[in-house]
């Protein structure tokens, strides 16, 4: 009998893999002890830290490594992770064991694995019957971190290099024929990709397609940064969260983009503690890795530090007119002066800033609309406003408001974009009394309640070095 030779597509073998993987690890449980912190009074800013025992099923639960790439634009940032990434690895290699499914999640770099298995059989995951609202988006706050105050300044990309290292890495990415900028093309060589049981998606929506088609109900996050990408991602823990599952952060397998030259002024791995401190308040709980490895927490040598108590490393500043002109402060607006400064200032003349985030939805833009426009009232005197670093014209008004022009093109639809204001007060002014109203397809949008203000005039405060939603704390943004 002659032998016969069918030749199958690339996507049923993985759709076939994919459903023969279900059922092939033998599962065990992961004994947890999950962290978070409880406000001891509702509303205030003291917390006590709380340890659950929690035994997760291994077939229901992921781990997702977020973008642990193969290069950074920050040496130190290199740094750290790659200290830490081998115990990580050795975490994966336990969680696969123990019959969890691992998805390997390095944004921006799907290309290099188009015909890499886990990525085909993470194409090939069945819909999802319900698919989340804005699954393929980042996400950069949910509700319960709308009364947090966020910890740290990472308005400046967070790096902490030493800038003539930092040139010299620059040089060496550039010789490597890297985008200093944005020089990660895969993931770290480090981790391992079991080629026949794992996946790998920077997608929310197929990571979300994954998680339902094998009965997913607990993730695991590892990864860096936590301040930027392993919180807001659309794989990240803010998008878990909010569409319920049970997540944690494994604590000591990350670390946050944080530059101890920017507020509150503390070592870089306070910075982090602070980070997974506003996580356990506010998003979710958090394990380390010795509760699946055994032995002892990860600790990294370049962290100095005495032991901190988690609880001890909430900022406390106090607002004087040094920091209101070092630093961007919270106000809420419409607010005098003397409220904004808790009594500092009765009356100002002279210029000051203020910025917000807005997340802009692409239903907001219209198919027609080409341009959208801002209104605000003259009668604090001469504003200036800049939308993601551009700078608005000033079209038409009365005598009591002005409309200013925003470009489509500079908008970053469904996505955050940075709003700035410069305002020369005249004398006698009370305060920035009259904000203004973002005028979408539909729908006027006041944007009334939290921004940051500083006193004083620089031109670079019109914009920061990075997208605003790696930069731009939730503390301050306006969601339509």
């Amino acid at each position: 009998m002659e032998n016969l030779v069918v030749a199958v597509p690339r996507t049923i073998i993985a759709v076939l893999g994919f459903l023969m993987l279900a059922g092939s690890s033998s599962a065990a449980d992961f004994k947890l002890q999950l962290r978070s912190q409880k406000a001891i009074v509702p509303g205030r800013d003291k917390f006590e830290v709380t340890i659950q025992d929690e035994t997760w099923g291994a077939k229901e639960t992921s781990v997702i490594v977020c973008d642990v790439w193969d290069y950074h634009h920050c040496l130190n940032a290199v740094r750290r992770m790659e200290e830490f990434v081998p115990r990580m690895n050795e975490l994966l290699k336990a969680a696969r064991q123990h019959g969890a499914i691992v998805i390997h999640s390095p944004s921006d770099c799907m290309p290099a694995y188009e015909q890499h298995p886990a990525r085909q059989r993470a194409i090939a995951a069945p819909a999802a019957k319900n698919k989340p609202h804005d699954i393929e988006f980042w996400c950069s706050r949910i509700p319960s971190e709308k009364s947090a105050i966020y910890p740290i300044d990472q308005a400046d990309g967070g790096e902490d290099d030493d800038p003539a290292e930092h040139a010299d890495w620059a040089a060496k990415l550039q010789l490597l024929g890297r985008n200093p900028g944005m020089p990660w093309k895969t993931q770290s060589p480090l981790v391992e990709i079991d080629t026949e049981h794992d996946f790998i998606s920077d997608r929310g929506l197929e990571v979300w397609n994954i998680l339902e088609s094998r009965g997913i109900k607990n993730v695991i996050l590892v990864g860096v940064h936590t301040n930027m990408c392993v919180l807001g991602r659309p794989f990240g823990l803010r998008q878990m969260v909010r569409n319920g599952k049970h997540v944690v952060l494994v604590r000591d397998m990350t670390d946050c983009m944080y530059n101890p030259k920017r507020w509150p002024y503390v070592n870089h791995f306070t910075g982090n503690d602070l980070i997974v401190s506003h996580t356990e308040r506010f998003v979710c709980p958090t394990i380390t890795s010795d509760q699946i490895l055994g032995g002892k927490p990860f600790r990294s040598k370049f962290d100095k530090r005495e032991v901190t108590d988690v609880r001890d490393v909430t900022p406390v500043t106090k607002l004087d007119l040094d920091a209101i002109k070092k630093d961007w402060s919270l106000v809420s607006l419409p607010s005098d002066w003397k409220t904004a400064t808790r009594g500092l200032i009765e009356n100002y003349s002279g210029v000051a800033w203020f910025r917000c985030s807005v997340r802009i939805p692409a239903e907001g833009l219209g198919e027609k609309l080409k341009r959208l426009s801002l209104t605000a009232a003259r009668e604090t005197g001469q504003q200036t406003y800049w939308l993601n670093g551009h700078k608005m014209s000033e079209a038409t008004g009365t005598s009591n408001s002005a409309e200013f022009q925003i470009d489509r093109q500079w908008v970053a639809a469904d996505d955050i974009n940075l709003l700035v204001v410069r305002i020369d007060f005249r004398p006698g002014n009370p305060g920035f009394n009259a904000v203004p109203t973002l005028h979408l397809t539909g729908k006027e949008f006041v944007l009334q309640g939290q921004w940051q203000f500083r006193l004083g005039d620089n031109s670079s405060w019109s914009n920061i070095p990075l997208p605003a939603k790696f930069g731009v704390s939730p503390d301050i943004l306006f969601e339509p």
